[in-house]
């Protein structure tokens, strides 16, 4: 299993992934998005068919954005492109599997 964590900054919920993986030594990448900004491709793949699942509506700066109040996918996708701040992180990735967000039970059924 090679985890790839990507994250904004280190928030509560991708400190205790971190943490997760080291006290597990369960190898992982560290993909920063203030550098590594996601394709449509791998937004898609994450998004698993709902789009706004991705989007972090508890910012405030999402809320004074026009992507809280947008309803299409293909803008909303464009959005979060130009805007990675407003995506809700970790996101974690095992190969074809990810989730978003910290979830011990998940990560413990993937390292079986």
């Amino acid at each position: 299993m090679n985890l790839q964590i990507y994250f904004l900054k280190k928030n509560f919920d991708t400190q205790k992934a971190l943490r997760f993986c080291k006290e597990r030594r369960i190898p992982y990448q560290e993909v920063n998005l203030q550098k590594h900004r996601l394709g449509k491709r791998e937004l898609n793949t994450f998004a698993k068919g709902d789009i706004r699942s991705l989007v972090d509506f508890d910012n405030r700066k999402v809320k004074e954005h026009p992507i809280a109040y947008t309803q299409s996918e293909e803008k909303i996708a464009q959005m979060l492109i130009e805007n990675p701040q407003f995506l809700r992180t970790p996101i974690i990735r095992n190969g074809q599997k990810s989730m978003i967000g910290f979830d011990e039970e998940t990560l413990l059924s993937w390292m079986s």
